[in-house]
């Protein structure tokens, strides 16, 4: 969770106040008083916490449960004063409905996903030769106070003009990661629809994406200027080497023909 989220909930949410975790247990949200997510509060915490250093909530606490069964979650509506869900959405098979519960058991809230510069990274995290994160299903935007999620297709992880490079990477700070949006009485949400030609459309997007992010600054360019001299400095060094070992080969031909 950005730590600028983080001090903001801390200070606009009373010490009173009931707080939920929706998908927290990687790290939760240790203000949290319930957490709802599919794994075992036993095994949680294995990337840290947020929040203060203490949890609030406890075992009793923690349903475990799959958010996306389609179940109403087990709170009333607007139980719950204000709502996190961090680094959660961009991997469930239907946040669409989270967003939905979301809205319906909490007043207000706030969510936070992976940035589409970040989902284009390659070798996320250390990971194969695919972009972003292999767990991850979407690609999230924010429009408008709006979350929409786009289906992330298998094929761009074999198109190099869609990858952020680790050169590129060096350059993004923590905000181009992750995105938050903090919302009241309603968290909108929904899917885009990718039909036909819109496809290959929506992919061109990334490129001009990518270029407008990341567009060579004029170091990058002359380092690359450099390189291409030195590179053919070496060729033409070369050469002559190359010339003498061919004249040698041809007089060892033509002494073998005779």
């Amino acid at each position: 969770m950005l730590p600028a989220a983080v001090e903001r909930i801390m200070s606009v949410v009373p010490d009173d106040a009931l707080v939920l975790d929706v998908g927290g247990w990687a790290a939760p949200f240790n203000r949290a008083d319930h957490v709802l997510d599919l794994l075992p509060y036993e095994s949680r915490g294995g990337e840290g916490a947020h929040g203060p250093p203490w949890e609030r909530f406890t075992a009793r606490t923690w349903v475990q449960r799959d958010a996306c069964d389609k179940a109403r979650w087990p709170w009333p509506d607007d139980h719950f004063a204000f709502a996190t869900c961090v680094g959660t959405l961009e991997e469930l098979r239907d946040p669409i409905w989270v967003c939905q519960e979301l809205s319906r058991v909490a007043r207000a809230g706030y969510v936070e996903v992976s940035t589409i510069e970040s989902e284009l990274i390659q070798q996320a995290g250390g990971g194969g030769p695919w972009l972003g994160r292999s767990e991850h299903r979407w690609f999230c935007e924010l429009s408008g106070g709006e979350l929409v999620f786009t289906h992330k297709p298998h094929s761009i992880h074999h198109d190099a003009s869609l990858r952020v490079v680790p050169r590129w990477q060096e350059r993004m700070a923590p905000e181009d990661h992750v995105q938050g949006l903090f919302w009241e009485r309603e968290l909108p949400a929904r899917e885009r629809f990718l039909v036909g030609a819109e496809h290959a459309a929506a992919l061109e997007d990334l490129r001009r994406r990518l270029r407008d992010r990341f567009e060579p600054s004029t170091a990058e360019v002359r380092v690359r200027q450099a390189r291409d001299v030195a590179r053919q400095g070496v060729n033409l060094a070369k050469r002559p080497a190359r010339q003498a070992a061919g004249r040698v080969l041809d007089e060892l031909t033509r002494r073998r023909e005779r």
